[in-house]
Protein backbone atom coordinates (compact mmCIF):
# COMPACT_ATOMS: atom_id res chain seq x y z
CA UNK A 1 0.00 0.00 0.00
CA UNK A 2 1.30 3.62 -1.47
CA UNK A 3 1.43 6.56 1.65
CA UNK A 4 1.71 9.97 1.06
CA UNK A 5 4.73 11.53 2.26
CA UNK A 6 5.01 15.52 2.02
CA UNK A 7 8.41 17.00 1.21
CA UNK A 8 8.92 20.50 3.06
CA UNK A 9 10.00 22.10 0.24
CA UNK A 10 8.68 23.49 -3.10
CA UNK A 11 12.26 22.60 -4.73
CA UNK A 12 11.30 20.00 -7.41
CA UNK A 13 14.56 18.97 -7.54
CA UNK A 14 14.97 18.09 -4.03
CA UNK A 15 11.89 16.25 -4.40
CA UNK A 16 13.84 13.78 -6.97
CA UNK A 17 16.41 13.42 -5.00
CA UNK A 18 14.71 12.40 -2.06
CA UNK A 19 12.62 10.23 -3.93
CA UNK A 20 15.63 8.59 -5.67
CA UNK A 21 16.59 7.61 -1.79
CA UNK A 22 13.61 6.14 -0.66
CA UNK A 23 12.46 4.69 -4.54
CA UNK A 24 11.97 0.95 -2.83
CA UNK A 25 9.60 2.16 -0.33
CA UNK A 26 6.22 2.58 -0.41
CA UNK A 27 6.51 5.95 -0.17
CA UNK A 28 4.53 8.30 -2.55
CA UNK A 29 6.77 12.05 -2.44
CA UNK A 30 4.69 14.77 -3.11
CA UNK A 31 5.50 18.96 -2.40
CA UNK A 32 4.28 21.31 0.30
CA UNK A 33 1.80 23.54 -1.31
CA UNK A 34 3.55 26.21 -2.65
CA UNK A 35 1.82 28.82 -0.18
CA UNK A 36 3.02 27.11 3.12
CA UNK A 37 6.47 28.83 4.16
CA UNK A 38 8.22 27.60 7.24
CA UNK A 39 10.65 29.77 8.17
CA UNK A 40 14.18 28.41 9.64
CA UNK A 41 14.57 29.71 13.16
CA UNK A 42 16.48 27.09 14.83
CA UNK A 43 20.34 27.33 15.73
CA UNK A 44 20.72 23.45 14.22
CA UNK A 45 20.50 21.82 11.40
CA UNK A 46 18.24 19.11 13.65
CA UNK A 47 16.10 22.04 14.84
CA UNK A 48 15.46 23.24 10.88
CA UNK A 49 14.45 20.19 10.30
CA UNK A 50 12.48 18.87 12.47
CA UNK A 51 10.68 22.24 12.54
CA UNK A 52 9.98 21.59 8.78
CA UNK A 53 8.51 18.29 9.36
CA UNK A 54 6.64 18.70 12.14
CA UNK A 55 4.70 22.04 10.56
CA UNK A 56 3.88 20.86 6.87
CA UNK A 57 2.80 17.87 8.62
CA UNK A 58 0.39 20.00 10.75
CA UNK A 59 -0.91 22.03 8.10
CA UNK A 60 -1.83 19.19 5.56
CA UNK A 61 -2.75 16.31 7.93
CA UNK A 62 -0.21 13.86 6.27
CA UNK A 63 3.28 12.74 7.03
CA UNK A 64 6.29 14.91 6.31
CA UNK A 65 9.74 14.67 5.52
CA UNK A 66 12.26 17.42 5.71
CA UNK A 67 15.95 17.72 5.97
CA UNK A 68 18.00 20.86 6.39
CA UNK A 69 22.12 20.88 5.99
CA UNK A 70 25.05 22.67 5.00
CA UNK A 71 28.10 23.49 5.28
CA UNK A 72 30.56 24.18 8.32
CA UNK A 73 34.10 25.29 7.96
CA UNK A 74 36.17 24.70 11.14
CA UNK A 75 38.46 27.15 11.11
CA UNK A 76 35.29 29.60 10.78
CA UNK A 77 34.16 28.05 13.97
CA UNK A 78 31.44 26.03 11.84
CA UNK A 79 30.57 29.16 9.86
CA UNK A 80 28.17 29.20 7.67
CA UNK A 81 26.89 26.36 9.03
CA UNK A 82 22.94 26.93 9.23
CA UNK A 83 22.70 30.02 7.07
CA UNK A 84 25.22 28.34 3.87
CA UNK A 85 22.01 29.36 1.75
CA UNK A 86 21.52 32.34 2.83
CA UNK A 87 25.65 33.06 2.97
CA UNK A 88 25.32 35.42 -0.44
CA UNK A 89 22.28 35.67 -3.16
CA UNK A 90 24.03 33.20 -5.49
CA UNK A 91 25.91 30.27 -5.40
CA UNK A 92 28.84 32.27 -6.97
CA UNK A 93 28.59 34.96 -4.37
CA UNK A 94 28.32 32.67 -1.11
CA UNK A 95 31.56 30.66 -2.86
CA UNK A 96 33.49 33.81 -3.41
CA UNK A 97 32.26 34.91 0.46
CA UNK A 98 33.63 32.27 1.72
CA UNK A 99 37.18 31.80 0.12
CA UNK A 100 37.20 35.56 1.02
CA UNK A 101 36.88 34.82 4.92
CA UNK A 102 39.06 32.11 4.89
CA UNK A 103 41.25 34.06 2.71
CA UNK A 104 45.34 31.97 2.77
CA UNK A 105 44.28 30.19 5.98
CA UNK A 106 45.76 26.61 5.87
CA UNK A 107 43.19 25.19 8.02
CA UNK A 108 41.00 23.86 5.31
CA UNK A 109 39.19 21.16 7.17
CA UNK A 110 35.14 21.38 6.59
CA UNK A 111 32.44 19.08 7.18
CA UNK A 112 29.00 18.83 4.96
CA UNK A 113 26.01 18.14 7.84
CA UNK A 114 22.43 16.98 6.66
CA UNK A 115 20.10 15.95 8.80
CA UNK A 116 16.37 14.40 8.03
CA UNK A 117 13.35 14.44 9.88
CA UNK A 118 10.03 12.74 9.44
CA UNK A 119 6.95 13.75 11.12
CA UNK A 120 3.78 11.98 11.67
CA UNK A 121 0.40 13.80 10.69
CA UNK A 122 0.07 15.47 14.39
CA UNK A 123 3.48 16.91 14.06
CA UNK A 124 5.35 14.82 15.89
CA UNK A 125 9.04 13.68 15.18
CA UNK A 126 8.80 9.75 14.16
CA UNK A 127 12.18 9.59 12.75
CA UNK A 128 15.28 11.38 12.88
CA UNK A 129 18.82 10.90 10.98
CA UNK A 130 21.92 12.63 10.39
CA UNK A 131 25.05 12.05 7.43
CA UNK A 132 28.16 14.08 7.58
CA UNK A 133 30.69 13.87 4.75
CA UNK A 134 34.30 15.65 6.10
CA UNK A 135 36.04 17.14 3.14
CA UNK A 136 38.45 20.61 2.70
CA UNK A 137 37.61 23.83 1.48
CA UNK A 138 39.70 24.26 -2.10
CA UNK A 139 41.41 27.72 -2.89
CA UNK A 140 39.07 28.01 -6.45
CA UNK A 141 35.93 26.43 -8.22
CA UNK A 142 36.82 22.86 -9.58
CA UNK A 143 34.14 21.01 -11.73
CA UNK A 144 30.44 21.86 -13.38
CA UNK A 145 28.44 19.85 -12.01
CA UNK A 146 26.39 19.78 -8.56
CA UNK A 147 25.25 23.22 -6.98
CA UNK A 148 25.95 25.81 -4.07
CA UNK A 149 29.13 24.93 -2.62
CA UNK A 150 30.14 21.86 -4.69
CA UNK A 151 32.70 23.40 -6.67
CA UNK A 152 35.02 23.91 -3.60
CA UNK A 153 34.57 21.12 -1.26
CA UNK A 154 37.57 18.90 -1.96
CA UNK A 155 36.71 14.92 -0.94
CA UNK A 156 40.27 13.74 -0.25
CA UNK A 157 39.50 9.83 -0.65
CA UNK A 158 37.91 10.52 -3.75
CA UNK A 159 40.31 12.91 -4.77
CA UNK A 160 37.24 15.15 -6.41
CA UNK A 161 34.54 18.04 -5.57
CA UNK A 162 30.89 17.21 -5.20
CA UNK A 163 30.97 18.88 -8.51
CA UNK A 164 33.49 16.92 -10.11
CA UNK A 165 31.42 13.38 -8.90
CA UNK A 166 29.09 11.50 -10.71
CA UNK A 167 26.29 11.43 -9.64
CA UNK A 168 25.81 8.24 -8.37
CA UNK A 169 29.12 9.22 -6.50
CA UNK A 170 27.91 12.66 -5.04
CA UNK A 171 24.62 10.35 -3.95
CA UNK A 172 27.04 7.39 -1.99
CA UNK A 173 29.15 9.88 -0.33
CA UNK A 174 27.60 13.17 0.47
CA UNK A 175 25.76 14.17 3.79
CA UNK A 176 22.33 13.44 2.32
CA UNK A 177 23.42 10.17 1.19
CA UNK A 178 24.42 9.23 4.61
CA UNK A 179 21.79 10.59 6.16
CA UNK A 180 19.45 8.69 3.93
CA UNK A 181 21.41 5.44 4.17
CA UNK A 182 20.96 6.11 8.35
CA UNK A 183 16.64 6.87 7.94
CA UNK A 184 16.20 4.00 5.25
CA UNK A 185 16.54 1.23 8.51
CA UNK A 186 15.21 3.21 10.90
CA UNK A 187 11.67 3.89 7.87
CA UNK A 188 11.94 0.05 7.54
CA UNK A 189 11.78 -1.22 10.98
CA UNK A 190 9.23 0.99 12.15
CA UNK A 191 6.19 0.01 12.96
CA UNK A 192 4.79 3.78 12.84
CA UNK A 193 5.30 4.51 9.32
Amino acid sequence: MTKLLVVATSNPGKLREMQAYLANTNWELTLKPEELEVEETGDTFAANACLKASEVAKATGNWAIADDSGLQVDALNGVPGVYSARYGTTDSERISRLLNELGSEVNRQAQFVCVVAIASPDGAIALQAEGICRGEILHAPRGNGGFGYDPIFYVPEKQLTFAQMTPELKKSVSHRGQAFAALLPQLANSTEC
